[in-house]
């Protein structure tokens, strides 16, 4: 599903943006072998799998597990088959699910048959239990896991909304309402793959070389068991392209001009704000 630009407001805040999904909405996309986003997350699964699957001690995933197994099989039923039978033939892949503990093999199937991340969030404790995140956006999933909603967004700048929501937040997502919110950021490299551990400081160029990163999020309910499944979808393309109309330049102009000290140190845009709102401003005529 393309980037919703009504998420792109100003002034920019750091907020949930929660909205309900209308019945029947895709949660999940498919992927080719070809993708980047297949390339990237089969390298993680196969060189750093420790820090893409990571789970609390004792946690029972199972339900989570059926619960999105039964999301792609109702949405692709076609495609999730094609994946698991071709994805089983592909020798990279086989080794690197063989590599792997029995209990991730099928979450790794998962996360590469389909573009989306994943996640479990327990409504009962507004804890995330379980994680398996390839695509991380400057953020490390083995330092997430078993944490509150509130130490996980610690980090975050300007954080206030997010963690006074945070335990009403976790109830709503876990009750029957399907939810979804869009975020976005501008980064110097169109790499998905933004773990902190394989990332250097950003070094930027020229504003119009710059990239537009995107997630779509949603939440899969599963009441009986107080969880969701929290599905992350990371998208980057360059910024020339993904601003497409000069009120798209206005809105993230607006947006960035309107953030926060905090929050450009936050996202790495401090020394390339005012080269990306000349640019955008060029954009906007």
């Amino acid at each position: 599903m393309p980037f919703d630009f009504s998420a792109v407001s100003a002034p920019f805040r750091m907020q949930p943006g929660l909205r309900a999904l209308a019945p029947g909405t895709p949660q999940l996309t498919p992927i080719r072998r070809g993708d980047r986003t297949f390339a990237e997350k089969l390298a993680v699964l196969t060189q750093h799998a420790e820090q893409a699957l990571v789970a609390q001690p004792g946690f029972d995933a199972a339900p989570a597990l059926a619960a999105l197994t039964a999301q792609a099989e109702q949405e692709h039923p076609q495609a999730w088959r094609e994946a698991q039978s071709q994805l089983a033939s592909d020798p990279a892949v086989a080794a690197c699910l063989a590599a792997l503990p029995d209990a991730w093999r099928a979450p790794a199937l998962l996360a590469l048959a389909f573009a989306e991340d994943f996640a479990v969030i327990d409504g009962a404790s507004a804890r995330i239990p379980w994680l398996a995140v390839c695509l991380p956006s400057h953020w490390a999933p083995q330092d997430k896991v078993g944490r509150h909603f509130a130490e996980v967004h610690a980090p975050v700048a300007d954080n206030r909304l997010l963690l006074t929501a945070g335990e009403h937040l976790a109830r709503l997502v876990t009750g029957t309402q399907r939810w979804e919110r869009f975020v976005w950021t501008i980064v110097p490299e169109p790499k998905l793959d933004m773990h902190p551990a394989r990332m250097g400081p950003p070094r930027w160029g020229d504003a119009a070389e710059a990239f537009f990163r995107t997630e779509r999020q949603t939440f899969i309910p599963l009441p009986e068991a107080r969880q969701a499944v929290f599905t992350i979808h990371v998208e980057s393309r360059p910024l020339a392209e993904a601003i497409a109309t000069p009120g798209q330049a206005a809105a993230v102009h607006a947006a960035l001009a309107s953030m926060s000290d905090a929050v450009l140190a936050y996202r790495g845009l401090t020394d390339a704000r005012a080269r990306l709102l000349a640019w955008l401003s060029s954009r906007m005529a």
